[in-house]
């Protein structure tokens, strides 16, 4: 039964029905999560209070630095990703930046809140839940058909769900979606956010898996909120003073950030040292600071008096600094909360004392306070109205609130632009804007732009043997099945040979998958490539109003790829536009004296080639008279800053040493320097601009992607089109030769008939040739003949310059690899010289061999000997 439900789906297009059915899931499992995490919360947090009653203070900082140590190991050895509140890294994935949410990030922040928040650190579970909720959605989204465009969609049902199963505020949760996470008022992004948040908040008011309920704690305590017009300018000021400690909040947080990583700890040393702080801090402090859910309550409600209030005020300000910066998981929404209801008691108490219209109007402008912090903080205004509103049921309220939260939004925004989550994605190298949103190339190609067409289909009333006759001719694997001019079915080899050998007689009606997945031509490749792997299709057709326009393949979706990376001129951007992630971070160096004419910088990462490449680039430097730049670079994960990422340097340290003796051998001023950083080649670019290196010599296997056209692998392709200075690539020779090392070398340098300007080969020449012993030359001039050789001038010259015998010879047109690799071996030549430039037609970077395409990678391969690759830098006006 399971197999023909499974079997079902496959058939089913892509429905709404299904994500809204889902979105009901979502908001179940949310509140099932905020119930787990609220009881675990109160379990650990009444066990520790218990424990301080019986035993003594002592037990608060030994707490928080138990916990957070344990924590802290769970961060780093689970899910790093899971650390902080999880909203940044919810608006990320909602912007379609590569970010993780896995169900192992939401168990370990799960847990990680469970055990913060039950230690005493003063954060909240509310953005835990957030996170938690959208990541829920998304692992049930992998689980469950859905395309990728409703898969956005339920993350943020997810993340509504979260927020409203947390302060049992279903409306809020929906708003906070539209206002901050998404920006987004389409039909079925609220069709999705109002069932998950409406159900998460159903379950979680059944279930009591939230104590925010402030309208009851309002009549219990026989308040009636008001509000006259003479309080305006009250709540004015209360809102420039949110505004104002908003800002001072978030600079705060973005302060305690760049602190604990200026440290340079691991993260569960940071988070123990936290808690350890905040366990002593709070033990100074009056009782019931021990308890953070009903510090809130107690906060609206005045019990404590101004004085009290004040010290709380502060003290919770600096906590919560000190907690998140850590990055212990825990989320900013309650602190923000409880710092606005003590910021709005004490604007309370100043007016009363001022003009005297009677105390209770006091907890009124507590809980505005509320609205107008949290809209500082996050700059969600709205939100913050409907959260209070929905917490207190009190229409009253709803003036106050608008008066302090405008205000409020208005004074943070004019003094800094942006919300709190923002900021921490900026912190991080992710510089999120709402207007321009990451466009990936998957996101922005359309499948009208990448299909096939006209399409080759096949008409419903064919026979069996018919049917095996168009295969058998076609080199096609399926064929889409029309009637009448709309898709009604498609038909592949493997159904044919499902039914071949049966005795009945039957139609390709009989045997075509009926009602197959389709897609639009508007769609985005995202969305087709998940349809291929989610229904394991070889071909996707291209329907518009059923009929069919065209036929998409994988193929054809990796041709899309390659072509538009190969469009992409990124280069002309300063380096600081270019890097992804943050800079690079050099944790070990070494400076010789600045005596030599220009810098080679060899970046040193395989063991077995670093003898040989250290030597061939210190014999260039040292005819060069230049000093010479040893690179080792150490990958760390995006979600660790290069400045602070846990990495064992050993390695690095040893292959920089070996490479250095290998130098000092040469007489040479040696640099080195070890770095981290997220991707490699932008690290070598920005050692290039920093150190100013005039040359680039790198390994090269020359096996890479031979028949894609690409030459390179990532990083030397990278390096091949955006180094500013010249680069040399060296595949070092395969041959076991009994030959003495006394004994010259022959170097084989073809050049092609289209190659005019070969200053740059000229140049570097004489500078490789310092590497070998006495070698011979021979030009191979390719596509040419003898009569119409444009370089006999250039060999005459060269052979004086090198003083060394340089022979001369054509390849008649058209000339393959094969010929030269023929012609390397008649003539016994042990290397290969190639050189590649930049066209002078185009104002990108693309890279011009005149010969074809995988010329260079198939010389490389094939020859045995050694091939070095020049790619001089191109000529700036």
């Amino acid at each position: 039964m399971f197999s023909s439900w499974l079997k079902f789906l496959r058939l089913r297009p892509v429905d709404q029905r299904y994500a809204l059915l889902e979105a009901c899931l979502i908001g179940v499992i949310s509140a099932l999560a905020a119930l787990t995490l609220k009881q675990g919360i109160g379990w650990l947090g009444g066990y520790r209070v218990a424990a301080v009653n019986e035993h003594g203070w002592f037990v608060l900082p030994l707490a928080g630095f138990l916990f957070g140590g344990l924590t802290g190991v769970c961060l780093q050895w689970l899910a790093p990703e899971a650390a902080g509140g999880g909203i940044p890294q919810v608006k990320a994935v909602l912007a379609q930046l590569p970010m993780s949410l896995s169900l192992r990030s939401a168990l370990v922040k799960l847990l990680g809140t469970i055990f913060i928040l039950g230690a005493g650190f003063t954060l909240g579970r509310r953005g835990p839940t957030v996170h938690i909720g959208a990541t829920l959605a998304a692992q049930l989204s992998l689980w469950l058909p859905t395309s990728p465009q409703h898969r956005r969609q339920l993350i943020a049902a997810g993340a509504a769900a979260g927020l409203a199963a947390g302060f049992n505020t279903p409306i809020a949760g929906i708003v906070f979606v539209v206002e901050e996470l998404m920006r987004d008022i389409s039909g079925f992004t609220l069709e999705t956010a109002i069932l998950a948040s409406f159900t998460g908040a159903v379950v979680s008011r059944l279930l009591e898996s939230s104590e925010v309920n402030l309208s009851g704690l309002v009549s219990q305590q026989g308040w009636e909120v008001t509000f006259v017009s003479q309080e305006i300018p009250f709540f004015l000021l209360l809102g420039i003073s949110a505004g104002l400690l908003g800002v001072i909040f978030n600079r705060g947080i973005l302060f305690s950030l760049r602190f604990y990583q200026g440290l340079s700890w691991p993260i569960p040393l940071r988070i123990a040292v936290a808690g350890l702080i905040s366990g002593s801090i709070v033990a100074a402090l009056p009782p019931f600071f021990r308890d953070n859910a009903g510090l809130r309550d107690f906060l609206i409600t005045g019990e404590g008096g101004w004085q009290i209030t004040a010290i709380a005020l502060i003290a919770y300000f600096f906590l919560t600094l000190i907690a998140y910066g850590s990055g212990a998981p825990g989320g900013l929404f309650s602190p923000a909360l409880v710092i606005g209801s003590a910021l709005g008691y004490l604007i309370g108490v100043a007016e009363v004392a001022l003009v005297g219209m009677g105390s209770a109007n006091i907890n009124t402008y507590a809980l505005a306070g509320m609205g107008a912090m949290f809209t500082a903080v996050v700059r969600v205004p709205v939100t913050a109205i409907v959260i209070i509103f929905e917490m207190t049921a009190n229409f009253e309220l709803v003036l106050p609130l608008m008066i302090s939260c405008a205000t409020a939004y208005l004074v943070a925004e004019s003094l800094s632009r942006g919300s709190l989550y923002q900021e921490l994605l900026a912190a991080k190298g992710i510089n999120l804007r709402e207007e321009t949103q990451v466009d990936p190339i998957l996101a922005r190609v359309s499948a009208e732009q990448v299909m096939t067409y006209p399409v080759e289909s096949l008409s419903t009333d064919l026979t069996l043997d018919e049917t095996s006759q168009v295969f058998s001719r076609s080199p096609h694997r399926g064929f889409p099945v029309v009637e009448h001019g709309k898709l009604v079915g498609i038909i592949t080899q493997t159904d044919l040979g499902k039914i071949m050998g049966r005795s009945q007689p039957l139609t390709l009606k009989d045997i075509m998958t009926q009602r197959p997945v389709s897609v639009s031509p508007s769609a985005p490749l995202q969305e087709v490539l998940y349809l291929l792997n989610r229904y394991h299709l070889s071909h996707l057709p291209v329907t518009k109003q059923e009929r069919l326009v065209g036929i998409i393949t994988r193929s054809d979706i990796i041709r899309a790829e390659v072509e538009a990376l190969h469009d992409s001129d990124t280069l002309e951007q300063p380096i600081a536009q270019r890097v992804i992630g943050e800079p690079s971070y050099t944790i070990y160096q070494t400076r010789s004296p600045a005596v030599g004419k220009g810098r080679i910088l060899l970046p040193i990462t395989n063991p077995e080639t670093v003898i040989g490449l250290t030597e061939f680039g210190s014999a260039i430097a040292q005819y060069r008279q230049a000093e010479l730049e040893l690179l080792h670079l150490i990958k760390v994960p995006r979600n660790s800053a290069p400045n602070q990422a846990w990495v064992n340097p050993t390695l690095g340290r040893q292959l920089l040493q070996q490479a250095e003796a290998i130098a000092n051998q040469y007489a040479l001023p040696v640099h080195t320097q070890l770095r981290t950083t997220h991707q490699r080649s932008e690290a070598i670019l920005e050692v290039i601009q920093e150190r100013k290196i005039s040359l680039l010599i790198m390994g090269w296997k020359g096996t890479k992607n031979i028949f894609t056209g690409r030459l390179f692998g990532d990083l030397t392709g990278n390096m091949m089109r955006k180094a500013p200075c010249d680069v040399v690539l060296l595949k070092r020779s395969r041959k076991v030769t009994a030959k003495d090392s006394s004994a010259s070398q022959r170097w084989l340098i073809p050049l092609a008939v289209e190659q005019t300007n070969i200053k740059p080969l000229m140049s570097l020449l004489p500078q490789l040739s310092a590497v070998g012993n006495a070698p011979e030359y021979l030009f191979c001039t390719i596509n040419a003949t003898e009569k119409e050789n444009p370089f006999q001038g250039t060999v005459q010259q060269l052979s004086k310059q090198l003083q060394a015998p340089v022979q001369s010879l054509t390849l008649p047109t058209p000339t393959t690899e094969n010929q030269v690799l023929q012609l390397a071996t008649e003539k016994e030549c042990d290397v290969i010289v190639l050189l590649t430039t930049f066209k002078a037609t185009s104002p990108s970077f693309s890279l011009d061999t005149s010969f074809e395409n995988n010329f260079p990678a198939i010389v490389a391969k094939r020859f045995s000997g050694t091939v070095i690759l020049i790619r001089p830098a191109r000529e700036t006006k």
